[in-house]
């Protein structure tokens, strides 16, 4: 580990995609930091995208290597840490800020925005704290970002309690996505239940397909809410995290939406209830989901099902914008 301050040290910009060695550096940080925090620090669609498999053209990625004019560098520099903007295309685009554990509170965050500023600005940006640390808010504070939004983690122990039978409307079924089949009518169906969700909504082909191709994509955990006529209704796309150093896998209510034509019929409690029941089936240490603080009836539906606030994730803002 490199004992020169972070200020010596280079910044490499990169616009679009990723040298294979570069993610392989990021690949290394991220699993450091998710097992010294216990949580991510980057979002789902920003490893994918920083993947290349939905496509990189609007990513702006900084990348800081300890070393620089350090003697004591080694001769391959550890990446200490990285920065990664996602553009919107409606505004607002979205920075998150990995840090190596090797690394911190020695201002790496600090040299990383810094380099950002001078690239591009801090105007028109969201940040993303997931786990919403304290260093993070401490972060934020100094480049006149507040909170903005709240993401919760909220989790259920697999057995902690029983289902309630909900049935389903009249007419209604439940099937297993089909790939080949029902892309094109769940992306139609997703922006549909999610115009108004600044990610989910947006989703794109690419991005289901690399979503399709990861190593816990199910489609027997992808259910789909149907009439007699074979149209979308509403689904519920459920997710297996895989355990890993010895503790069991974690299911996830991945994502649950309803077309705008078929909300009111009690369609989102029963796909909820659907998946978690499938979700049960298999031998999981406890279901979680994310649902947005501010959306109530997500919440006390959830809350009412059993799952308790577990964490939080914080989106900050210029205070200036607000």
């Amino acid at each position: 580990m490199s004992s020169a301050h972070p200020e010596t040290w280079p910044v490499a910009v990169v616009r679009g995609s990723l040298d294979p060695d570069l993610i392989g550096d990021v690949t290394a940080l991220l699993a450091a930091a998710t097992e010294t925090d216990g949580n991510p620090p980057l979002s789902e669609q920003s490893v994918i995208t920083l993947s290349g498999k939905a496509g990189s053209a609007d990513l702006l990625s900084l990348a800081l290597y300890a070393g620089g004019d350090d003697p004591a560098a080694p001769a391959t520099p550890d990446l200490a840490g990285f920065a990664v903007v996602l553009a919107d295309p409606e505004g607002g685009d979205v920075l998150e800020v990995a840090v190596h554990p090797n690394y911190r509170n020695r201002g790496v965050a600090d040299r990383l925005v810094e380099a950002l500023k001078d690239e591009r600005g801090l105007a028109n940006l969201q940040a993303w704290s997931h786990g919403n640390h304290e260093a993070a808010g401490e972060l934020a504070a100094r480049y006149g970002f507040g909170p903005v939004r709240e993401l919760w983690k909220m989790r259920l122990a697999s057995s902690a309690t029983d289902m309630p039978d909900v049935g389903l409307p009249e007419g209604v079924s439940i099937r297993a996505f089909v790939p080949g089949q029902d892309e094109e009518a769940w992306l139609m169906a997703n922006r549909e239940a999610f115009a108004h969700h600044p990610e989910q909504g947006a989703m794109t082909r690419a991005d289901l397909d690399a979503r399709m191709a990861e190593e816990w994509f199910d489609p027997a955990g992808f259910l789909l809410a149907v009439d007699a006529a074979g149209t979308l209704l509403g689904f519920h796309w459920t997710k297996i995290h895989p355990g890993q150093r010895g503790h069991q896998p974690l299911g996830e209510v991945y994502v649950v939406g309803v077309s705008p034509a078929a909300q009111g019929m009690g369609l989102g409690k029963a796909l909820t209830v659907a998946g978690i029941t499938y979700l049960r089936h298999h031998d999981l240490a406890a279901i979680m989901l994310y649902t947005d603080a501010d959306n109530t009836a997500a919440v006390s539906l959830y809350t009412r099902l059993g799952f308790t606030r577990w964490d939080v994730d914080v989106m900050f803002a210029p205070l200036a914008q607000r």
